[in-house]
Order: structure tokens, then C-alpha cells, then sequence
């Protein structure tokens, strides 16, 4: 990997990073076409329907008065080779004959899978890999975790205190973290398919979960674990586009009225109390919620967690942003439900408050569940930390590494 072809790429991923609230189900790609250390084009893709990053690059070439012929097209994943919404980008690259194409992934999408390397390579353009793989990752996690394993890439947001708490014992939390710390949280909910929370935070806050901190072209879908099916008809969740409704119990007449306010409802199987928890780094697992609250009188009433990702992932969603309680927190995390920690931290001390997850005791440090920092930042007054499952992440890097390319590691340093 050239400085160059690290500079350049890193211009690629600069502009996908620009259409990261826009284009999913898609993956958010981005490309930059060289020749002679000038840019001729660039462009990145557009709404489900539009162009994809290449053709807009092909586009702005030709506005410029320009072509590709000979030139090096740097691209933030394999061009696709298929039809689908769009026809296929490797043919319109290989119409423009450039010498070259740089690929930061190949495009896990068996729908793709090596193709349009291949087909580039047919046509005698060279092709060269993963350059800045991870840097480019970092923004599809949520793409590759759907093709490869079925599933979405789930981050759990955690905001509280330095000694480790989300709330008051009488439940106030409003605001712990400033300002800077809620917008930036805005940004994650923004970019996710799906913000998910429990019933807990529904009847304690009525929350509206919507985006309103950053400009957005579109909102997320909004969705409720509501073991009880205990909804209320007239959350402030409702009106603001669609919401999903995961539930164990049924009631005919009160979804057909939700339904008028496009809540779809999704009866989930039970699933046992017994069952054990996974390993921090297994696959998921169906596990148990209850929902946040706790002192019911109800017997238990749960609902399969990992069968709720696996529905999310049958409707194309990439990315859950996870905004709950720390019943439904901890219920997704003993599942393997959760990749990715998002924790916002205030400097201040809450003594004897509500925690911000809620677990079961561990007999042995072994059990404990370890994730890896990469990324931490000031915001603010605050501070935010990323931590994720390190072997969960190096699954995703193996599944956009072509085989006949050695790994090119882009570094994802600590800052």
C-alpha cells in the first residue's frame, strides 16, 4: 500500500462518510478517480435507487470535460456486478478503460463476492485490495454483519456517570451527560437503521427516539421490546413514523389499532428462563427480557432477542442503535446480542443510584464479558468511549479481505 493509494482512499472514505445518514440498506461508498495526482472525479452513493459512488464519480468526470482512460479509480468497496436497483458499476468502469482500481473491501454480498474483481481483472484493468480496510469498514459494519452472518451490527448506548450510574434511585436522569454529549448521540441514531428500547424506558420517560439534534434526510425506525404488550396507545413514539412492536403476548383489536398508527406488531417466541448465558464472544443466543421494570406481580414473560435481530435482518436493517433501561441492556448483552459499547461518561459521582446495566452476579473473572477500546473523544464537557468485541470485528475485516490479498492493516488507534 503507496502513501498515495492511502491518501487517495482516505479521500474515498471521506466522501462516503459525507452520505452516511442516506443510503442504507446500500453500503456507504465512496470514489475518487486519479490521474497524474489531479482528481478528474468523485462522487458517492445515493438513496436506495440512485446512482452508486462510481457512476456519480463517471458523472463528475464527464462535467469536468474529462475521461478515465488510463487513470487509477480508488473505491471504498468492490464495484458491484450485478442488477439490482442499478445496473452493474463494474461495467460502467470497464466502459471508461482506466489502467487501474483500488478497493479498500470486497464486497461480502454473494450477490457480488469477488465478481466484480474478477471481471475488472478479465478486462485487463489491474486491481489492487485492502487498502485502509478498516478505516472503510467502520462504516458498513452493519452491511457486512447482515451479509455475513444474518444479523445487524448492534451498538448499546450508555450514558451515566463515572461510577457507573444512569439514574437516581427516584429515577431522574435528565441530564446527566451536556449537551454536546446528547447531539453527538443524536449522530448515532441518525446513521442506525433501528433505536431500539424496553418498555421501561417507554412508561418511566415516553421518549420520542426520533433524530431532531442533526440534519437528517431520513428518521429510523423506532422499536419497542414489550414483552406484556403493555404499549401505550398513545406514546409520544406514535405519529413520527413507522415503529416496531416485539412482543410475547397478542391482542388482536389493540394491534389493528396500532396499527392505523403504523406500528407494526411482531409476536416473538418464548424462550426458557433456565437458558445459560453465552460466551462475550459466542454468537447469538436466544435469552430472556422482562422489560426495565421491576416488582411486577406478573410471572416471567420472555421474548427471543436473537430471533428479533434475525427478523430486523430479513428487512434489510443494518445498524440498531440500542437506547434502553439496564434490564433490557443487560438482557441484550447476556443474549450476544450487542457488538459495540457507546458510553458516554460525565465527570460527576451519583453515590447510590440506578446502574447503568443490570447483570447477573459472576462467580469467576473469566465470565466477565471483555470488549476492546478503539476509539474515545472529549465531547464536550464529557467524555465518549467505543468499545467492541474483538472477535466479532476481526470476523468482519476476514469476510471484506479478499483471500488472494495479504491483510493491509489501516490501524484503528486509540485517541
Amino acid at each position: 500500500m503507496s502513501e498515495d493509494d492511502s491518501r487517495w482512499m482516505r479521500r474515498a472514505i471521506a466522501l462516503a462518510t459525507e452520505v452516511v445518514y442516506l443510503t442504507s440498506p446500500n453500503p456507504r461508498v465512496g470514489c475518487v478517480i486519479v490521474r497524474d495526482g489531479r482528481v478528474l472525479g468523485v462522487g458517492a452513493t445515493q438513496a436506495v435507487g440512485g446512482p452508486h459512488a462510481e457512476v456519480m464519480a463517471l458523472r463528475d468526470l464527464h462535467r469536468r470535460g474529462g475521461n478515465a482512460a488510463g487513470a487509477t479509480v480508488y473505491v471504498t468497496l468492490e464495484p458491484c456486478s450485478h442488477y439490482g436497483h442499478t445496473p452493474p458499476c463494474v461495467d460502467a468502469l470497464i466502459a471508461e478503460r482506466p489502467g487501474r482500481v483500488v478497493v479498500a473491501m470486497s464486497d461480502p454480498n454473494p450477490l457480488v463476492g469477488g465478481r466484480g474483481l474478477a471481471k475488472l481483472r478479465a478486462a485487463g484493468i489491474a486491481v489492487s485490495t485492502s487498502v485502509c480496510t478498516e478505516e472503510a469498514l467502520a462504516l458498513n459494519p452493519g452491511f457486512v454483519a447482515r451479509m455475513v452472518r444474518q444479523t445487524p451490527w448492534v451498538w448499546l448506548k450508555l450514558a451515566g456517570s463515572l461510577d457507573g450510574h444512569g439514574a437516581l434511585n427516584n429515577g431522574v436522569s435528565q441530564w446527566i451527560t451536556g449537551l454536546a454529549a446528547r447531539t453527538d448521540g443524536h449522530h448515532w441514531r441518525a446513521r442506525s437503521d433501528v433505536v431500539l428500547t424496553g418498555m421501561g424506558t417507554i412508561l418511566a420517560d415516553d421518549p420520542r427516539l426520533d433524530v431532531r439534534l442533526v440534519r437528517t434526510p431520513r428518521q429510523p425506525v423506532r422499536a419497542v421490546v414489550d414483552p406484556r404488550f403493555e404499549f401505550p396507545e398513545q406514546a409520544r413514539l406514535l405519529g413520527g413514523g413507522p415503529v416496531w412492536l416485539f412482543t410475547a403476548r397478542t391482542d388482536d383489536e389493540k394491534a389493528a389499532r396500532l396499527a392505523t398508527a403504523d406500528v407494526t406488531v411482531v409476536t416473538l417466541p418464548l424462550v426458557d428462563a433456565a437458558e445459560g448465558m453465552p460466551p462475550a464472544e459466542g454468537g447469538h443466543r436466544s435469552a430472556a427480557v422482562e422489560g426495565d421494570r421491576a416488582g411486577r406481580d406478573e410471572g416471567p414473560c420472555r421474548v427471543d432477542l436473537a430471533e428479533m435481530l434475525r427478523w430486523m435482518a430479513r428487512r434489510e436493517v443494518n445498524e440498531v442503535h440500542v437506547e434502553a433501561g439496564p434490564g433490557l441492556s443487560g438482557a441484550l448483552l447476556e443474549a450476544g446480542c450487542v457488538d459495540e459499547l457507546l458510553v458516554y461518561l460525565a465527570p460527576v459521582l451519583l453515590g447510590d443510584a440506578r446502574p447503568l446495566v443490570r447483570l447477573p452476579a459472576l462467580d469467576a473473572l473469566a465470565r466477565a464479558r471483555r470488549f476492546e477500546f478503539f476509539d474515545s473523544a472529549r465531547v464536550g464537557e464529557d467524555i465518549r468511549l467505543r468499545a467492541r468485541l474483538a472477535t466479532r470485528w476481526k470476523a468482519l475485516l476476514d469476510a471484506v479481505r479478499p483471500s488472494e490479498a495479504p491483510p493491509v492493516s489501516s490501524g484503528s488507534p486509540l485517541h
